[in-house]
């Protein structure tokens, strides 16, 4: 009896330290690389010159400001004609073209307002007839294949847990998507929790379920 008293309090301890010890290695890194921007500071201004001693997230600040600058200077005419300058120099370049490209349109899917990746939690069955997984809308076919597709069809993304930054990319029917009413970051945390973190309620009282994916998704 006091054994397992013993063990339930220790696990009560690492759930508790754990995700606190995770979170603040992660926070220490992030925080850590952002500091490397002070290194763009000339000598005389860096707040070691200045104030003789490091300040811890400083960087970060710095790095901050740095992004916020570059997208206000390419939102206008100008900037918007340095971007395309430095897209076509880039594109010049071996090995380097290919990499910047591939990360441009992944990083345009995902953070463009007007895209549609990961706007949707959805529910499909998956991998086999009866068994259900959570999934991600991220568009529809284009090019090639959407000429072989008959009918409409969705793109999904289905990740893989604890990681869900692997997984498997499907094409569906529409027919056979549902699209939930839980949020994507909701839909996440059930996912990376294998389950445990269970979603909340549906917000319409007696809602047993969600509904087949809007048309104009």
């Amino acid at each position: 009896m006091r054994r397992q008293l013993i063990k339930r309090y220790f696990i009560t301890g690492l759930l508790i330290w754990v995700p606190l010890a995770i979170t603040t290695w992660v926070l220490t890194m992030i925080i850590g690389t952002m500091d490397q921007s002070l290194h763009l500071l000339p000598a005389a201004i860096h707040p070691r010159t200045v104030l003789g001693f490091d300040i811890p997230g400083s960087g970060a600040i710095l790095t901050l400001l740095i992004i916020l600058l570059t997208g206000v200077i390419a939102a206008n005419f100008i900037g918007q004609r340095l971007v395309v300058w430095w897209e076509r120099l880039l594109a010049r370049i071996p090995v380097v073209n290919s990499i910047y490209n591939s990360v441009k349109q992944v990083s345009d899917t995902l953070f463009s307002s007007s895209g549609n990746a990961f706007r949707k939690a959805l529910l499909i069955e998956y991998p086999r007839r009866g068994a259900w997984t959570i999934a991600f809308l991220t568009g529809r076919p284009g090019g090639e294949m959407a000429r072989h597709l008959a009918g409409e069809y969705v793109s999904v993304y289905v990740p893989t847990t604890p990681n869900p930054t692997s997984g498997f990319f499907l094409m569906l029917p529409r027919s056979e998507v549902v699209e939930l009413e839980m949020s994507v970051d909701t839909a996440l945390k059930y996912v990376i929790s294998m389950g445990v973190v269970a979603p909340p309620p549906p917000r319409v009282a007696g809602l047993s379920g969600g509904s087949m994916i809007n048309r104009n998704s």
